[in-house]
């Protein structure tokens, strides 16, 4: 197979591992396989990614800068990762592979999202700059499709953004507006028309 074109099909719901911390005793990090715990399926997913990906390409290896297509096809629609961070454990199980000889090889990324109940996978395309380019241009649809409409993550929806209070229970003291400590009337400093209060200790820091 010539060395300019590659295409890897990996079946099973795609995984990312964004948010996996593991350290040794050093500090160094780890992807362990077979600790019998859930965090094991990172480093067991980057090994079936590189075993399928030289069975498909077997005397394929990239040396050269690379274009890729990748097409992500989840279970659901509303519940999988994010689609920007499932890069990483691909091109991490490729580079094993040893198709190309570093992921930063990738110069031209899309990634495009799409769903399939019954066949998860991700398809993924690598083409040599040497012979290959990338074109692609954005149009205005002539008639507009029902959006997809997203809403934030349960872990966020609890929380609410709180402002510190001017004022306190007491008349003659209020609060500092970036520190939040309580200052008397007298010390306090007032800016933007009355609006914002400001202790001398905080306006020091600004200048």
């Amino acid at each position: 197979m010539s060395n300019t074109y590659a295409k890897i099909i990996i079946q099973g719901s795609p995984i990312s591992k964004s948010n996996f911390k593991l350290s040794n005793k050093n500090g160094r990090s780890i992807l362990p396989y077979n600790s019998g715990k859930y965090h094991d399926r990172y480093a067991i997913y980057e090994e079936q990614i590189a075993y399928e990906a030289r069975l498909q390409n077997p005397n394929t290896v990239f040396t050269e800068s690379l274009i890729a297509i990748l097409k992500v096809y989840y279970k659901s629609e509303k519940r999988h990762p994010d689609t920007t961070n499932i890069p990483k454990s691909i091109f991490d199980g490729i580079e094993k592979s040893g198709l190309i000889i570093n992921d930063a090889q990738i110069r031209r990324l899309i990634i495009e999202e799409y769903y399939d109940n019954k066949n998860p996978r991700f398809e993924l395309e690598l083409f040599g700059e040497s012979t290959h380019y990338m074109n692609y241009e954005i149009r205005e649809k002539q008639i507009s499709s029902p959006p997809i409409e997203y809403s934030a993550p349960p872990n966020k929806k609890s929380q609410s953004i709180s402002k510190p209070k001017k004022k306190t229970t007491d008349s003659n003291k209020f609060c500092c507006e970036i520190c939040g400590k309580s200052i008397k009337k007298e010390d306090a400093i007032f800016a933007n028309k009355g609006k914002t209060i400001l202790c001398h200790n905080c306006l020091k820091r600004l200048f």
